[in-house]
């Protein structure tokens, strides 16, 4: 069993020694353990904080240095507990447990598992405990860090390697319909599918980093994501059932998403290309994109998340240079808000009740994207919250769903 806890389950000791005692409950009943904790609380906030007031554009190897200490102080803290508990444990960093990644500093993507040690650590009976959200690059003999949310990729990268069930366990008890702390009422989901959990996570839930969904599907892993403070069941992510699909699952939302609007660029085939291969070349993850041409000029919108606007700038500025000037906009008052749901796809009608509902709020789109099972929408983050709630009621999610 891979056991992954977030670092609000890990804040303060007393709640290190709770998970401690939930490795040894799970160890004692007869489970061969494997545990990746995120750094305590607030610890990757207040590094990064430090790292920038130290330094205005900190290197980005160093801060994977430094960011990565975070989840090796919290393994160590709770593997102290497990042994005052009577089990035998050890902590591993990324690089000890065996993970190797690509070189992507502050983004690295894991490329295999090597668990030599972590497997004959439990074959003696310990409980292991991994560090999470890092790794170790081969290509540069580096440390380097899995990005924001990056233990939820721990821990399924090893369930995967070691054939374990994976479990995640945080400070919500599963994932919901809508954002419990926006609307009440929200229902706790049993079963989502890999697909709607990709979708969700892209679309602002936090419950599971995006990058741990699709590892879970690229490897046939079942998460169960739960509570760490009570027993009760969460949700399965799992290869959805075709039988029957609810026709919208849940309202996701975001409030992180910049957009820039670039105006004046020259229309003519490749600048859309040059342009998205220089933001690609700087590790950016575009959301939405627009276009529109007006007198032979083209204007393109798209959407980048928060952490990715100073590396989005210096990519437009080596655009500028190459295909001549043009302005560049950012704004920074925009949220998304999201239906996902499975059934979506041979149910016609869903976005212009939608739309409808957003325009009975007299809320204004401004940008709008579809897949076959999402469809988001770009509007004041002011008015997000309300929003959220007129679609979750709108669909009526907080019922059970309506099956094919």
């Amino acid at each position: 069993m891979v056991m992954k806890f977030g670092g609000s389950s890990v804040a303060d000791p007393e709640k290190v020694r709770h998970v401690a005692a939930r490795f040894v409950d799970a160890r004692r009943r007869g489970l061969k353990v494997v545990g990746t904790v995120s750094a305590m609380g607030k610890t990757t906030d207040q590094l990064l904080a430090l790292a920038s007031d130290v330094s205005p554009t900190p290197h980005p190897r160093e801060l994977d240095m430094l960011l990565s200490t975070g989840e090796r102080i919290a393994c160590a803290l709770v593997a102290m507990a497990i042994h005052d508990l009577g089990e035998e444990a050890i902590s591993f960093t990324g690089s000890q447990a065996g993970i190797i990644t690509d070189a992507a500093y502050t983004r690295a993507k894991i490329r295999e598992i090597r668990a030599d040690r972590v497997l004959k650590a439990l074959d003696a009976g310990k409980i292991v405990l991994v560090a999470g959200f890092q790794g170790f690059s081969r290509d540069t003999m580096d440390v380097t860090t899995l990005g924001r949310g990056g233990t939820d990729a721990t821990a399924v990268a090893l369930a995967a390697a070691l054939g374990a069930a994976c479990e995640i366990y945080s400070d919500v008890p599963g994932v919901f319909t809508a954002d419990p702390r926006i609307v009440p009422d929200a229902r706790k989901l049993p079963i989502v599918s890999y697909e709607e959990m990709l979708e969700m996570s892209a679309s602002g839930a936090k419950v599971l980093m995006l990058r741990s969904v699709e590892l879970a599907r690229n490897h046939g892993v079942r998460v169960h994501a739960r509570s760490t403070f009570s027993d009760e069941e969460g949700t399965w992510i799992q290869e959805g059932d075709d039988m029957e699909h609810p026709i919208v699952s849940a309202v996701t939302h975001s409030e992180t998403d910049v957009v820039f609007t670039l105006t004046g660029i020259p229309d003519r085939p490749g600048v859309a290309a040059r342009i998205f291969d220089a933001v690609a070349g700087a590790q950016v993850n575009v959301d939405t994109i627009i276009q529109n041409v007006v007198h032979g000029k083209a204007e393109m919108s798209f959407s980048v998340p928060n952490e990715d606007v100073p590396a989005t700038r210096a990519a437009l500025v080596g655009t500028q240079e190459e295909l001549g000037s043009f302005d560049v906009e950012e704004n920074h008052d925009l949220g998304k808000v999201s239906l996902i749901g499975a059934g979506m796809r041979s149910h016609p009608g869903v976005a212009a009740k939608m739309f409808r509902t957003l325009a009975g709020l007299g809320i204004n789109l401004q940008m709008i994207s579809t897949s076959p099972i999402k469809i988001s929408c770009m509007i004041a983050r002011t008015e997000i919250p309300d929003a959220v709630r007129a679609l979750h009621g709108a669909f009526e999610l907080e019922r059970e769903p309506i099956a094919e």
